[in-house]
């Protein structure tokens, strides 16, 4: 072969190569590092068991019994029976908060946009 002969096969040969390399290529393919999670823990106090007060002020209150003698509520949320009256021993006074949670509520008079238990015993209810 000549020169020049030999010069053109290795230039058809790495024209050829270099496209097939081009064509086989796999840009497509990625590795990435898996994102870590990220979890935030909120404690949540567990409910008193039994609250006793005078007056409750709050946006929501939930238990499990409620025992009142006053309801004045925007929604009232459970099974309610209507009672003749509720004594409420060792009360805690007035309580104002956002939410009230216990099992079991003892009080006079409670006023709340939201009232939910699975029993309520109430005197007299006045929902808004």
């Amino acid at each position: 072969m000549t020169d020049r002969k030999r010069f053109l096969a290795i230039a058809i040969a790495a024209a050829t190569l270099t496209a097939s390399v081009g064509v086989v290529s796999a840009n497509h393919i990625r590795i990435e590092a898996p994102v870590p999670a990220t979890a935030v823990v909120v404690p949540v106090p567990a409910p008193t068991q039994t609250l006793q007060a005078d007056e409750i002020r709050a946006g929501v209150v939930r238990a499990n019994v409620i025992y009142a003698n006053r309801i004045e509520a925007d929604e009232v949320r459970g099974a309610v029976h209507q009672t003749h009256g509720v004594k409420v021993r060792d009360s805690q006074g007035k309580l104002k908060a956002p939410e009230v949670v216990a099992s079991t509520i003892y009080a006079d008079t409670i006023s709340a946009n939201t009232v939910e238990a699975d029993t309520i015993y109430v005197r007299d209810l006045d929902r808004h």
